[in-house]
């Protein structure tokens, strides 16, 4: 055997472990390495402690090559990790109405040089403007809620949403049999949605009626989220609840009739 011969079987070998290596990474870790993606911001990473991410989309099961639809993400800190996630035959949509967009302040921008399958869309919720059945997942972290909320300013130009509706966009964009994963404040039991406008929570099982009106069924839940010693009865954005709230965690799959 020549010299040539053995260098160049040598670095073929080198090259299949290098391709079995990463493909152990995206099969066994894929969720992780996304959290450690390097140039995410400190205050992403901060946030991640509090959310949880990695376990939250592994019980999702959100895979490369998804099309995914980011509900209001707002700043987009779920749409950077779902970008890495999906990979680069995968895309994100960043969706966002004209009063998440001026919360959010622009904050989303710079996600899109980082991670360039990301596309911010400006949207009103009860017409996305997205074709039927092209969407593989949706995610809605912590803004669920606010589609019931009823802002006492008119100066914020929030809408009053007629939330039926807002589902059932959500299940004409979904793939029959494709996945919505639903993250929220948990209220008391039995509240509904009168915790909505005052707290910025909602009932866990009022919600899981909501979406299984729309065509949803749920498949998975999560406790990683829990927090037994929240009393539910103080708002989730400001004062002593700030990143200390009950969360329930939700995974539902579009029913396919």
């Amino acid at each position: 055997m020549t010299r040539s011969l053995t260098r160049a079987l040598r670095a073929l070998a080198l090259v299949m472990m290098a391709a079995c290596a990463s493909a152990d990474v995206w099969a066994g870790d894929l969720y992780d390495a996304a959290v450690a993606h390097p140039g995410r911001t400190p205050k992403d990473i901060q946030r991640d402690a509090i959310d949880h991410p990695a376990e939250v989309l592994r019980l999702a099961g959100i895979q490369p090559g998804m099309v995914v639809v980011d509900f209001f993400g707002a700043g987009g800190y779920y749409s950077e990790l779902l970008s890495y996630v999906v990979g680069p035959r995968g895309h994100v949509y960043l969706l966002n109405n004209e009063a998440y967009d001026e919360f959010a302040d622009g904050s989303w921008k710079p996600r899109l040089e980082r991670a360039p399958n990301i596309e911010h869309v400006t949207v009103d919720a009860q017409h996305l403007g997205l074709r039927d059945r092209s969407v593989d997942a949706i995610v809605l972290s912590k803004v669920y809620h606010d589609l019931y909320w009823v802002d006492p300013d008119p100066k914020d130009h929030w809408p009053v949403f007629d939330v039926p509706r807002v589902l059932g966009e959500m299940a004409r964009v979904v793939k029959p049999g494709g996945i919505l994963l639903l993250i929220d404040h948990s209220a008391k039991p039995g509240t509904g949605s009168s915790a909505a406008g005052t707290l910025h929570r909602i009932d866990e099982k009022f919600a899981q009626a909501d979406f299984e009106k729309a065509g949803f069924t749920r498949v998975a839940q999560s406790e990683v989220l829990r927090r037994p010693d929240d009393p539910r009865d103080a708002s989730t954005y400001q004062g002593p609840m700030v990143g200390k709230t009950d969360r329930f965690v939700l995974v539902f799959r579009r029913n396919k009739s």
